[in-house]
């Protein structure tokens, strides 16, 4: 073979590898193109989720520095999609005081929800003894010594958006929700066993995604 014939076989080579690696470019623009369009036309929405009540089994802030605590809360997720699902991959529920996480962390189980569809959970959530800032331990007792505390039920988690059969990558999930805590003659919980009180809040949570 001569010189010249083995220089055009090189170019041809090129020449051929140049346009499959521009017809995968264009299919990968042609199906980003049209995830983009579907998405466009169906315009997810976040889900929506409710802080049905709280039932306090325990709160305890007297030792100076430390907070023991458990509760269970109710929670309530809605998809208001016609034409998309939600995969909740995670969901970590936890308290906090003034941004300040007071109990350990309690994971839902992983699960689907349909169009339109309501789940509903009621995790607990406790911890003990858990290390407070000195100068929430403080601002904490005197909350509960006047007779109310305020709290944050966070959730953060992981989602997936199901359109068809085509299911997108993972999304972070935030969602926080308002709790007050009310204690002695305050109280405007329900007592439902030995130490429990029961408040009914029906809060919307602020959802972002």
């Amino acid at each position: 073979m001569s010189v010249k014939e083995c220089g055009n076989h090189g170019k041809y080579r090129r020449k051929i590898f140049r346009r499959i690696i521009a017809g995968i470019l264009i299919f990968i623009l042609i199906v980003l193109i049209t995830i983009l369009l579907i998405w466009a036309i169906l315009r997810p929405s976040k889900p929506r989720f409710i802080l049905q009540d709280t039932t306090v089994y325990a709160f305890n802030a007297s030792t100076p520095n430390l907070l023991t605590s458990n509760f269970q809360v109710t929670l309530s997720s809605r998809n208001p999609n016609d034409r998309i699902g939600i995969y909740y991959d995670r969901l970590d529920v936890y308290a906090t005081y003034k941004n300040q996480q007071i109990t350990l962390r309690t994971s839902i189980p992983p699960t689907y929800q349909g169009h339109k569809e309501i789940n509903v959970w009621s995790p607990f959530v406790n911890g003990n003894s858990v290390p407070i800032a000195p100068e929430y331990s403080s601002s904490l007792e005197s909350d509960q010594s006047a007779g109310s505390v305020f709290l944050m039920i966070k959730i953060d988690g992981r989602v997936r958006w199901k359109v068809g059969t085509f299911i997108t990558g993972r999304y972070h999930l935030y969602v926080r929700c308002p709790a007050f805590i009310t204690f002695g003659s305050k109280s405007n919980g329900v007592s439902v066993g030995e130490n429990a009180i029961k408040y009914q809040f029906v809060t919307r949570c602020s959802v972002s995604v």
